[in-house]
């Protein structure tokens, strides 16, 4: 379960500014401030990609499935199967690369 400290995350948009800030709980009781950097969908689904929110200049990237539940509800999922992370991880690193390559075209 997340918990959501600043709004939704806006569909299918980089976000420039500070992200909302999604608090992730794991089983072992430790939690992590995660800021949501866009969600993206890929076949059919939708995928968020999260970074820790204290540490931004960490290169560590999370990503989860993203379900929209309401306005302002939301549940996050596991990516279990290897090949769907793999396609999810290439298709984070594409707009990654997209949007960087317009930025230095600004």
């Amino acid at each position: 379960m997340a918990d959501l400290e600043n709004g939704p995350v806006t569909d299918e948009e980089l976000i420039d500014e500070q992200g909302p800030i999604i608090t992730l709980d794991f089983d072992d009781g430790e939690s992590l401030r995660c800021e949501a950097l866009f969600v993206f969908e890929v076949d059919g689904k939708e995928y968020i990609a999260l970074a820790d929110a204290d540490n931004l200049e960490s290169e560590d990237v999370y990503l989860y499935e993203y379900f929209q539940i309401g306005e302002d509800e939301f549940e996050l999922g596991d990516i279990e199967d290897d090949e769907v992370f793999e396609k999810v991880g290439a298709e984070f690193d594409r707009i990654m690369e997209e949007y960087y390559a317009e930025d230095e075209g600004k």
